[in-house]
């Protein structure tokens, strides 16, 4: 099982993620989403498309842009569509 953690907490956990590039994907239910905090930062991956990003919260401390997912991925990325 993949989990995500950071400063001590269990932000995500899941046996059905999908790796790209070393990074791995969660399924949005698998997600503690009260960890997780819309930032306004996007940026461009050629293959992948437009990532949105969020900062991850625990305990008050920040994490800026740790987590990012792809809306709406290019048909070549079209795996992580969802994650």
């Amino acid at each position: 099982m993949a989990r995500a953690l950071w400063n001590g907490a269990v932000i995500a956990h899941s046996d059905e993620t999908v790796v790209v590039e070393g990074n791995h994907y969660f399924p949005p239910g698998s997600v503690d989403s009260s960890r997780l905090r819309a930032s306004e930062t996007h940026t461009v991956c050629s293959w992948k498309g437009t990532a949105s990003y969020h900062d991850v919260v625990v305990d008050g401390e920040v994490n800026k842009d740790a987590a990012w997912y792809y809306p709406q991925p290019k048909a070549e990325a079209a795996n992580i569509a969802g994650y």
